[in-house]
């Protein structure tokens, strides 16, 4: 066991490389395109996206729901 701090702080360091070199990502896509696809098939994801629709037509009001009337010629 290293006794001297910079003894110490040299194995740190070499420990650091070690651990950067195993956790070093190789992919350079950006990351928001590697999260494409994270909820495939997720239940929670597919029941959330369902609740905000659900949401978004309960702030429209009831009279732009209806179906328009054809114009009639007077």
């Amino acid at each position: 066991m290293p006794q001297t701090l910079e003894e110490r702080v040299t194995l740190l360091e070499r420990e650091m490389v070690q651990v950067k070199a195993k956790t070093k990502i190789k992919d350079t896509r950006p990351w928001w395109e590697r999260r494409f696809g994270a909820f495939k098939d997720d239940p929670l994801y597919d029941e959330a996206v369902k609740a905000g629709e659900e949401y978004r037509k309960a702030q429209v009001p009831d009279y732009m729901m209806e179906e328009p009337t054809p114009d009639v010629p007077a």
